[in-house]
């Protein structure tokens, strides 16, 4: 069909604001290749099909053209600028880079996509952590900016590990000394029982994720030699009573599982020039029944003191597999149901409980007035 030809032009009843009446084209400047852009087998390519259901969108060579509504164009025409962005800072893109960045264009965030996807804290023979979504690079920006931080949200939300990438970044950047690694040592819902070994044996599978974490960020035969020295010490948080933290990066992690005496004993630790980050999922409390959990009630005690801040992370900022976000949801999703369930039990016991005692009342009104009342 020619220009001439246009359907568009042909058709009165097609306005400026019906989809098919707006068109966008991009040309990709020639050093960036395609494949990079569009990923192994057009996966990339489908994904933003995906995410733009009323746009139809045409490759060829290096030009893409778009039709569809007028929004839907303009988020992908920033979206193209946002992914080149990254392309060209030498990350690769993948499906949860590209999904993350339309969900910040669509959320009309301060902050642009590529910002966020090519900040880098620390890197260890060629990889390097950085944060994946809005939220994590947020919390990042507040340990920067804070004394004490605490990062707050479920499974898989990359609290722990960001927090430890920012520690040994400041340990190589020579800003801290040394770096503290601390959990509290409670079974997660079962009883380990009598453990054989020395005293650091026993503790060790509680701290092994920790240790997990820094064999991703430096070399294996340095660690050794750092713990040997002080300059990393992973412990379990039993160790910190009496103690005063000066120039230290020091994170508590698992802290749902803390005692609100052991979280004041941790946070009156800090000493000058140290950096605390405080780590946990509160919907994981593994304490004693009875026990409140110092996490959960922390922000209500310190949330007004300058330099504490408080980051929220949730399912959305989950970078593990994809269904453990999928699994998050479904979990708060039941416990807000159990919740709903036991106000209305509670509510249903109150009423019930109150009739006998209005039948009590009534035997022991004299005749008379039962009288009257008839």
């Amino acid at each position: 069909m020619s220009d001439d030809d246009d359907p568009f032009d042909a058709d009165p009843a097609i306005t400026a604001d019906s989809p098919e009446a707006h068109r966008l084209t991009r040309e990709i400047p020639p050093p960036t290749e395609m494949v990079s852009l569009l990923g192994p087998r057009d996966e990339l390519l489908r994904t933003m099909e995906r995410q733009f259901p009323l746009v139809d969108t045409h490759v060829r060579g290096n030009e893409m053209s778009f039709s569809g509504p007028a929004g839907e164009l303009d988020i992908i025409d920033r979206l193209l600028d946002e992914l080149l962005v990254i392309v060209e800072a030498g990350q690769p893109l993948n499906r949860d880079s590209v999904e993350r960045s339309i969900s910040m264009l669509r959320d009309q965030t301060m902050e642009r996509p590529a910002d966020v996807l090519t900040m880098n804290i620390v890197s260890h023979r060629g990889r390097t952590v950085r944060p994946k979504t809005l939220n994590q690079k947020r919390y990042v920006d507040a340990i920067d900016e804070h004394t004490i931080v605490f990062g707050i949200g479920p499974a898989g939300t990359g609290k722990t590990y960001l927090a430890m990438a920012k520690a040994v970044a400041a340990l190589q950047a020579k800003q801290v000394d040394r770096i503290i690694l601390t959990r509290p040592a409670v079974e997660a819902g079962e009883r380990l029982g009598f453990l054989p070994g020395t005293l650091n044996e026993k503790i060790d599978p509680y701290l092994r994720p920790l240790y997990d974490a820094l064999h991703d960020m430096l070399a294996p035969e340095t660690i050794p030699k750092l713990m040997a020295a002080g300059t990393i010490e992973v412990a379990p948080l039993a160790y910190m009573r009496g103690r005063t933290l000066n120039s230290a990066f020091i994170i508590l992690d698992e802290a749902q599982n803390t005692s609100m005496e052991q979280m004041k004993m941790f946070l009156t630790r800090l000493g000058f020039g140290s950096k605390m980050v405080v780590t946990g999922d509160v919907t994981q409390v593994d304490l004693p029944g009875g026990t409140r959990s110092g996490l959960r009630v922390v922000r209500d005690i310190l949330g007004d003191i300058d330099d504490i801040h408080f980051a929220e992370l949730t399912s959305q900022d989950v970078v593990r597999h994809r269904l453990v976000s999928a699994i998050v949801d479904a979990y708060e999703i039941d416990e807000a149901r159990s919740r709903r369930r036991e106000a209305r039990a509670a509510k249903d016991g109150g009423a019930q409980r109150s009739l006998p005692r209005k039948r009590a009342q009534r035997h022991t009104e004299s005749p008379a007035t039962q009288e009257d009342r008839a």
